[in-house]
């Protein structure tokens, strides 16, 4: 009993003992997911029965309809980079401003939509780009005389892609603005008071002093960005009630969900999300060698 109680209480184990629920979580929940969906991707997994293929699931998996969800996932993450990285910036530039009024009230406006449930986001975003002429974005080009548009499955393909790209910077803006405006208040007062008296203007003092000194911020807000990109998936599930619309909006997790999914395929799926993965750590890695993350300063 005494080298039970010795043995709970010592300070050797205890190290052990809190670094344990996250190393069982990481091995079950994670890395033992990981290795066994590389292993499927070898496979074919059918119900009762499961044999090794080889790479044939990698082989059909380059088809049309992974082709235009490679795009699709492509052009949605570029998209949304473009515009989730400098508007949030400029944005926590100005909440960061003494002369800006009501910084409280914008920042909570800012901040709200991320707090608004994906599922009420899709629907709600799914009346605002209704096809019919009352739809909220069609009675704004009504008032300029323009003719409705059908935004989401129509005739046109960009429409179904910036309805996407709206959706997600309308929920993610405030968040980003967030980080950048953390980074910015972290910066010392004193450095731009000096350049103030040495006659920077605004604009100098936010591209040479405000922009490097974020640039730890920038880096982390596009690593997520592109995650958020090629991994997304509720939102066009959400804003297309479930529809195919012509795989204008399917993306690489959405035909990973057709496939492995909805048609039971469990090898194929299993190549896309490795496959999926490969392409998020390159893609990632690729922009931070050339971000300079790994440069020694």
């Amino acid at each position: 009993m005494r080298r039970l109680k010795s043995l709970l209480y010592s300070q050797r184990l205890a190290p052990y003992v809190f670094i344990a629920p996250f190393v069982i979580v990481f091995l079950v929940f994670f890395l033992y997911p990981i290795a066994s969906t590389i292993i499927m991707s070898f496979q074919r997994v059918v119900p009762g029965q499961t044999s090794f293929i080889g790479i044939d699931n990698y082989r059909k998996m380059w088809n049309n309809s992974f082709l235009t969800a490679l795009k699709n996932s492509a052009v949605y993450m570029v998209c949304t980079c473009v515009i989730l990285i400098p508007v949030p910036m400029v944005l926590a530039v100005m909440l960061n401003s003494k002369k800006m009024p009501a910084k409280g009230f914008f920042r909570s406006m800012l901040f709200l939509p991320a707090l608004v449930c994906v599922v009420v986001a899709g629907i709600t975003f799914r009346l605002i780009f209704g096809e019919r002429p009352g739809a909220l974005m069609n009675s704004l080009l009504a008032a300029f005389g323009a003719e409705p548009v059908k935004w989401l499955g129509g005739p046109v393909r960009w429409t179904t892609m910036f309805a996407l790209v709206i959706l997600c910077c309308w929920r993610w803006m405030g968040v980003n603005t967030m980080y950048y405006l953390s980074a910015l208040q972290s910066i010392p007062e004193d450095l731009y008071e000096s350049a103030e008296l040495d006659g920077a203007g605004a604009w100098q003092r936010f591209r040479h002093i405000s922009v490097p000194l974020v640039r730890p911020t920038t880096i982390y807000v596009l690593t997520i960005s592109i995650y958020g990109g090629l991994a997304m998936f509720v939102e066009s599930r959400m804003l297309f009630a479930n529809t195919e619309v012509g795989n204008q909006a399917l993306t690489i997790v959405g035909y990973l969900y057709r496939v492995g999914i909805r048609k039971m395929n469990y090898g194929l799926g299993s190549a896309i999300g490795i496959f999926l993965l490969v392409l998020t750590l390159a893609v990632n890695l690729i922009q931070l060698i050339l971000t300079g993350f790994f440069r020694k300063e």
